[in-house]
């Protein structure tokens, strides 16, 4: 039987039953404190939504978003599937999510695909439906079924907050990788989704910053850490260049 999180009742019943389950939670939640549910628009304009916002700042998903609310009244996947992609392109969306977003709004319009049905789907299951769909990693199919969908059991393994958090929580050595992620989340069955929110919880408690989208923002804080990081290292490890001197 699939469970869902519609309300903070339920997200706190299912910690509370997980705490008693795997007794390594319990200082977690300490920590943490109870986490706050949180929730989206389900169907074609929640997972729209999260797409629009891959890999791009809060502010500037948020401002793509509301020019796209702004140009269609209403904006579903029909309206996304008559309109020509120049258009889109104007409203701020890259080709790739163009390409995402009418490939969705066909398959909708086509009645191939069902997002509604995802919610009483096994985690997995939907997981993979929408990862074979172009253009929807991961990241974007665990957040959608999460925080769209209620989906009590989806495991966004992937996560680097989730991750990190984990790694501290449990005091493993090294981050675990998002194949390590699955059996680790075993005992938490057919609550993973609500181990995420705790997990995500105890992540902010520890580094003082969000590491999952909230609200209306659009970024995942994590991933734009790293990728910062990361360019930052690359910096420190190349060699100054001399400046030009003076022509002979």
């Amino acid at each position: 039987m699939t469970i869902h999180l519609e309300t903070q009742s339920d997200l706190e019943e299912a910690i509370q039953a997980l705490v008693k389950r795997d007794t390594r939670l319990r200082p977690v939640l300490e920590i943490a404190g109870m986490p706050s549910l949180r929730r989206r628009e389900p169907g074609f304009v929640g997972l729209a939504h999260i797409v629009c916002g891959q890999q791009l700042s809060t502010a500037s998903a948020g401002a793509i978003w509301g020019r796209l609310s702004a140009a269609f009244d209403p904006f579903d996947h029909d309206a996304v599937r008559r309109a020509r992609a120049d258009r889109l392109g104007r409203l701020g969306l890259s080709a790739a999510k163009i390409k995402t977003l009418k490939h969705l709004a066909r398959e909708l319009a086509a009645e191939r695909l069902n997002l509604d049905v995802l919610a009483e789907e096994d985690a997995d299951a939907a997981h993979h439906t929408l990862i074979a769909l172009p253009g929807i990693g991961p990241w974007t199919a665990d957040v959608y079924l999460l925080f769209c969908l209620g989906h009590g059991d989806a495991w966004p393994a992937g996560d680097l907050a989730v991750q990190e958090g984990i790694r501290i929580g449990l005091g493993l050595k090294t981050r675990p990788t998002e194949k390590q992620m699955a059996p680790l989340a075993e005992p938490w069955r057919p609550l993973r989704g609500a181990a995420a929110h705790l997990w995500w919880s105890y992540y902010r408690a520890v580094k003082k910053r969000e590491g999952v989208i909230a609200g209306e923002g659009q970024a995942n804080a994590v991933l734009n850490n790293v990728a910062v990081a990361k360019r930052s290292r690359v910096k420190e490890k190349m060699p100054a260049r001399k400046k030009p001197g003076p022509t002979p």
